[in-house]
C-alpha cells in the first residue's frame, strides 16, 4: 500500500490518511529534506534564487503540505492515536525546521544571490529570507546555537501540551441538568442537550463547555446557579482546579522562560523586542501606547456600559449585586428590554445553507468570482469543499478551493481558524502554476430535529471573518510561494482582509439576501434589522476594553514580566494589575483566564494580540472606502471592489502592508473610522 501522505499528485487523501501513516512519511520527507539542504550547501551549487528553489523549496514544500495535513487532522479529529504519531514526530519535524531555519551556510548562500538578476516578488521573499535567517539563529555559533535549537524543541512541545490540556479540560466536562433548571435556554439547544446524554444512556440533559452550548446558558438561563456552575467551570480550566495532568500553569512559566531566553540570545532585551520585528508596529512601546491610548477613548463608554447593566439588573431582575456568571444573562436582558429583540429571534432567520448562500453572493459580486461546489476527499461528512473561479475569455479559471468545516463536535479544537494547505506558486520544478487552496474551521451548532443548522449573528460575523482570511490566501495572484496569499503579510495586519468581511454582515443589502426563517422561510424583517443596527454598538465600549485586557497582557507579559525571576502567581499578579488599569467589569479570584489563552500560548499570536486592534484599524477605514462610494440603495461599489482586491487580496505578501494600504486609500491609516464604527466617536449635532 502507498502512504497516502507521500501523494502530491493533488489534494490531500484526508480520508485515508492514518495514524501508523505519520512515522514513515516523515522519515521519507525529512531524508528528502535533508539530502536537498545538502545538495544546495555543496559549495560548488549555484547561489542563484530558482536553482535554490528547484531543490530546496520543492522539497520542504512537500514536508509542511505532508504535515500539515497531519496538524489539521489532530486540531479538528484528534484520536489518542493520531495525537500519539503526531507528538512522536513533532521534536524531529520541529528539529528539522529549527536547523534549516539557523543553517548559516543557506544563510551565506542566500546573502551571495545577486538581487539584480530578481523579479520584484522574488526581491521581497529573499529579503524575508535573510531577515529569517537571523531571527532564526543563523548567525550564533558554538553552545548559544544548540541552545537555540533546544528551546525551539521544547516551545514545539509544550505549546502542543498546552493546546491539548485546553481541548481536554473543555471537553472532559459535562452537567446533567434536569429540565426545570434549564427554564430560559433556547430549545434548540435543548433539544441538543438531551441528545447528546440520550445517547450516552443517560438521563436529563448534557451540557458542555463547548460554545454552541456554553454561551446559551449563559445569555439565557434563567438558574444562577445553573449559570455559576458552568461559569466556574469554564474560567478554571486548564488549572490546578482540575486534574493536575491538564494544568497548564507550570507550562505557562515555561513557556515564558524559554522565550525570554530565546530573545536575550538573538541580543535582544525581550521577547516583544523580538515580535515585533517582522511586524508593522515598531516596537512594543508603540504598541502599549496604542493600546493605553484606545484603553482612554474606550472606557468612558465601558463604564456607562456597566452602569447601564448595574442598574437594570437591580431595577429589573432583583440582582443588587451581580456576580460574573450573571453579566451575559444581564446583557441579554437589557438587550431585549433597549431594543425589542433577542438574539434568540434574530437566531431563526440565519439558516446555514441560506448564510453561505449569501456570503456567496456578496464575493462573486464585489470579487468578480464565482463559487461552486467541487469534490476533494474529506475527514467528516459534514466538510464541504468548493472552487473559486474567475470568467476570462478563454472560459473559467480556477483561481482557488477551500474546505468548509463548520460543526462543534469532540475531538475539535474550539474557536475558529483559516489554514492553508497549500500556496499558489509558479513551480519552479514543472513550471506550473498551483493554485491556492484553504481550510476554513468553525464550531457551529448542528441543525436538529432534521432542521438546518441555525447560526447567531456572531457566528455569521465569525464565518465572515474567516472567509476573508481565506479570499486574502486564495485571490492572490503572486507566485513566488513565500509572499503569495498571507504569506509574508506582517502579522498585525494579517487580520485587516478578515475583519474587513466582517461589516458585511451590517448591511441590509448584504443580509436581506441571507436570511429565511428556519420554519416559514420568510426574510429577516427590515424591523428586526433596524433593531439589531441599533444595538450593533452595545457594550462596544466594555467588548473594545476586553481586547484591550488581553492585548496589553500579553504585552506586558512579553516585555516587563522577567520569567527567570518570577514566582508562582506573577502571571496572575500581572493580569490583576492590566485589569486595574484598563477593565471596569469585575473578575472573580479564581479566574484562570490565561491557562486557556490558546492564541498566546500555542497559536502564533505571543506578543502579538494585539494585532486584532491594530488591523480593525485598517480595516474599519479600509471599509470607510466603501461607504464613502457606495450606490443609492447602500449596494457596494464594484469598482472599489476591484481596487480592493488589486491592492490588498491580490498583492499578498509581495510588498508591506502599508504600502498595499496606501495603494487602495491613498494615504495612511486613520483612526476614525474605528471608534464611529464601534460608535465611540464624539457626536457632532445635525
Amino acid at each position: 500500500m502507498t502512504n497516502p501522505l507521500l501523494d502530491f499528485t493533488d489534494l490531500p487523501l484526508f480520508d485515508k490518511i492514518k495514524p501508523e501513516d505519520v512515522a514513515p512519511a516523515v522519515d521519507v520527507l525529512l531524508a528528502d529534506a535533508e539530502t536537498a539542504l545538502q545538495t544546495v550547501t555543496a559549495p560548488e551549487f549555484p547561489a542563484e534564487w530558482t536553482a535554490i528553489a528547484k531543490v530546496l523549496d520543492v522539497s520542504t514544500e512537500r514536508f509542511s503540505r505532508a504535515w500539515g495535513a497531519v496538524g489539521h487532522l489532530n486540531a479538528v479529529a484528534d484520536t489518542p492515536t493520531l495525537r500519539a504519531a503526531y507528538n512522536e514526530a513533532m521534536p524531529r519535524v520541529t528539529a528539522f525546521w529549527t536547523q534549516l531555519g539557523s543553517d548559516e551556510r543557506m544563510y551565506a548562500k542566500y546573502k551571495a544571490v545577486d538581487v539584480a538578476t530578481l523579479n520584484a516578488e522574488q526581491r521581497q521573499a529573499h529579503k524575508y529570507a535573510v531577515r529569517n535567517f537571523v531571527l532564526g539563529g543563523a548567525e550564533l555559533q558554538g553552545a548559544a546555537k544548540e541552545r537555540f535549537a533546544a528551546i525551539q524543541e521544547r516551545q514545539a512541545e509544550l505549546s502542543q501540551k498546552f493546546s491539548e490540556n485546553a481541548l481536554d479540560a473543555t471537553d472532559a466536562f459535562s452537567y446533567y441538568a434536569e429540565l426545570p433548571e434549564l427554564e430560559g435556554v433556547p430549545e434548540d439547544v435543548i433539544s441538543t442537550a438531551r441528545a447528546a446524554a440520550e445517547a450516552e444512556g443517560k438521563p436529563g440533559y448534557r451540557l458542555t463547555l463547548k460554545m454552541p452550548c456554553y454561551l446559551p446558558v449563559m445569555q439565557f438561563a434563567k438558574s444562577s446557579a445553573l449559570r455559576q456552575t458552568l461559569y466556574r467551570a469554564y474560567v478554571t480550566r486548564a488549572s490546578e482546579f482540575g486534574p493536575p495532568e491538564l494544568d497548564n500553569t507550570a507550562l505557562i512559566r515555561e513557556i515564558l522562560e524559554l522565550r525570554q531566553e530565546e530573545a536575550r540570545l538573538l541580543g535582544y532585551k525581550n521577547f516583544g523586542e523580538l515580535s515585533v520585528v517582522p511586524k508593522m508596529a515598531e516596537s512594543p512601546e508603540q504598541v502599549i501606547q496604542f493600546l493605553r491610548d484606545l484603553a482612554a477613548k474606550a472606557r468612558p463608554y465601558g463604564e456607562r456600559d456597566l452602569a447601564d447593566l448595574r442598574a437594570f439588573a437591580a431595577e429589573s431582575l432583583g440582582l443588587a449585586d451581580p456576580q460574573p456568571w450573571d453579566w451575559s444573562y444581564i446583557g441579554e436582558k437589557l438587550k431585549e428590554a433597549r431594543y425589542s429583540f433577542s438574539e434568540q429571534e434574530v437566531k431563526q432567520y440565519f439558516t446555514a445553507p441560506k448564510v453561505m448562500a449569501g456570503l456567496f453572493k456578496i464575493v462573486e459580486t464585489l470579487f468578480e468570482v464565482n463559487i461552486r461546489r467541487d469534490d476533494a476527499p474529506v475527514w467528516h461528512p459534514s466538510v464541504e469543499f468548493y472552487r473559486i473561479e474567475r470568467q476570462t475569455p478563454q472560459g473559467a479559471q480556477k483561481v482557488g478551493q477551500f474546505y468548509l468545516d463548520p460543526s462543534a463536535r469532540a475531538g475539535k479544537r474550539g474557536g475558529a481558524w483559516m489554514d492553508d494547505v497549500r500556496a499558489r506558486w509558479l513551480r519552479p520544478d514543472t513550471g506550473a502554476l498551483q493554485t491556492p487552496v484553504a481550510q476554513l474551521v468553525c464550531n457551529f451548532a448542528d441543525g436538529v430535529d432534521g432542521k438546518p443548522p441555525l447560526l447567531t449573528h456572531d457566528d455569521v460575523t465569525t464565518l465572515f471573518h474567516e472567509f476573508g482570511h481565506g479570499l486574502h490566501h486564495m485571490l492572490t495572484q503572486i507566485n513566488e510561494r513565500d509572499v503569495s496569499g498571507i504569506s509574508g503579510v506582517e502579522w498585525d495586519a494579517v487580520e485587516l482582509p478578515s475583519q474587513f468581511m466582517e461589516n458585511f454582515c451590517w448591511e441590509w443589502d448584504v443580509l436581506k439576501h441571507m436570511t429565511a426563517h428556519v420554519d416559514t422561510g420568510e426574510p429577516l424583517p427590515r424591523a428586526l434589522f433596524d433593531k439589531m443596527t441599533a444595538a450593533k454598538n452595545y457594550q462596544s465600549g466594555l467588548q473594545t476594553l476586553r481586547q484591550i485586557e488581553f492585548s496589553l497582557f500579553d504585552m506586558l507579559l512579553h516585555t516587563s514580566y522577567d520569567a527567570a525571576t518570577a514566582q508562582p502567581g506573577d502571571v496572575l499578579a500581572l493580569l490583576g494589575q492590566v485589569r486595574a488599569e484598563v477593565a471596569v467589569m469585575p473578575s472573580p479570584e479564581f479566574s484562570r483566564t490565561p491557562n486557556t489563552f490558546s492564541h498566546i500560548f500555542s497559536g502564533g499570536y505571543a506578543a502579538g494580540y494585539y494585532s486584532y486592534k491594530w488591523a480593525e484599524v485598517l480595516s474599519a477605514d479600509a471599509y470607510a472606502a466603501f461607504e464613502e462610494t457606495a450606490g443609492a440603495n447602500g449596494e457596494p461599489s464594484i469598482e472599489t471592489g476591484r481596487k480592493y482586491r488589486q491592492a490588498i487580496l491580490e498583492a499578498g505578501g509581495s510588498r508591506s502592508a502599508m504600502e498595499s494600504f496606501k495603494a487602495f486609500r491613498g494615504r495612511e491609516p486613520q483612526l476614525d473610522a474605528l471608534l464611529r464604527h464601534q460608535g465611540m466617536a464624539e457626536s457632532h449635532a445635525a
